[in-house]
């Protein structure tokens, strides 16, 4: 970019939108001038970013460098301005690339829009999974009537709604992607973009480890944004960027931390949770209750996001505990939840 302001003559001036009606003189995303808009009309740039065998998305998954794979921020913006419209191609250029160099390599997405144009299996992997989980999640969870206006980038509040909607708005989102695409997608309850979970639930440790318990035990890659883990705040995406204070730990959430590290553990261990598809047992306003079951493992996972007083019975689906691995002990055909606040519970369950 340099050497392209300096000189019409750049070779590199053909790599951006060049547009004199425009602040900066270039196309920069959201008017940035820190941020200038790739025009991957030019093939000399597609070649020095994914097609060249030096390439930036080869060099770095080679095995000199040994990077796992590529996010690509603002993914639903990749390769479009106005009429330009090189989005696919850009993003079927770079899957094409890393599966040269790396077949197992991950390619995910940010994308703050209905994604599942571009989960055909062609693109990206997956995404980070704002519309299927986050959103919903957090419209069942919220307590905190100061998140409001702007709801993650949307021109209206954030609606409050019952696990029956819950359920649906997942639902309907899963059934419009390969499920392939699903569990490599990002699960999430905040980023650097948004309010952190434990502001949106206004303090509340047992909700909060709910959402937790939640993101641990559905299908996709959780994804812990750094400082929730000890309880940290925030109530928008500037606000959220909060640094973790290593040397006076006194602020940390301990007993959080400690919960949340063995819900990490269960879903690094259980064959259910990693291998496990998607299937909803119970769903009432306050919980729900689903299983993960893989050829060698079937759990049961309830979640609740405030007391609750209820009975699950199994046996209308064949199943009785064998163990429980989280929550509340149970055993036999049914579970007993009678909780004086938001609860979790894992059991793995046989026929």
């Amino acid at each position: 970019m340099q050497r392209s302001l300096k000189s019409k003559k750049a070779k590199e001036r053909e790599f951006f939108y060049w547009d004199k009606s425009v602040k900066h003189g270039y196309e920069g995303w959201w008017g940035l001038a820190s941020l200038p808009k790739l025009n991957y009309n030019s093939k000399k740039l597609r070649e020095l970013m994914y097609e060249g065998k030096n390439s930036i998305v080869k060099k770095w998954l080679s095995p000199k460098y040994g990077m796992s794979g590529w996010r690509i921020d603002v993914g639903n913006m990749t390769g479009r301005l106005g009429e330009d419209d090189l989005h696919d191609q850009v993003m079927h250029g770079i899957r094409t690339a890393m599966d040269e160099v790396k077949p197992d390599a991950w390619l995910v997405a940010e994308n703050g829009d209905f994604v599942a144009s571009d989960l055909d299996g062609f693109g990206w992997h997956g995404a980070m999974n704002y519309q299927g989980f986050m959103r919903p999640l957090w419209n069942w969870m919220n307590q905190n009537s100061s998140i409001g206006g702007g709801f993650q980038g949307l021109p209206f509040e954030m609606p409050k709604i019952s696990g029956k909607s819950l359920v649906a708005s997942m639902v309907q989102f899963n059934s419009s992607i390969p499920w392939r695409s699903l569990v490599a997608s990002m699960v999430l309850l905040d980023s650097h973009d948004t309010a952190r979970m434990r502001t949106v639930v206004n303090g509340d440790r047992k909700a909060h480890l709910s959402a937790m318990a939640a993101m641990l035990t559905y299908p996709g890659v959780p994804s812990i944004f750094a400082g929730d883990e000890i309880g940290l705040e925030g109530s928008w995406g500037e606000d959220s960027r909060r640094t973790i204070n290593w040397e006076d730990r006194s602020g940390w959430d301990h007993d959080f931390l400690a919960e949340v590290k063995k819900l990490i553990e269960l879903r690094r261990t259980q064959d259910g949770l990693i291998e496990g598809g998607l299937r909803w047992v119970a769903v009432e306003d306050n919980f729900i209750c689903y299983l993960r079951e893989s050829n060698k493992q079937s759990l049961l996972v309830f979640i609740s996001r405030k007391a609750v007083r209820t009975e699950i019975d199994l046996g209308e689906y064949g199943l009785k505990v064998v163990k429980t691995l989280y929550g509340p002990d149970a055993d036999g055909g049914s579970i007993k939840i009678d909780s004086d606040g938001a609860t979790q519970g894992i059991w793995e369950v046989k026929s």
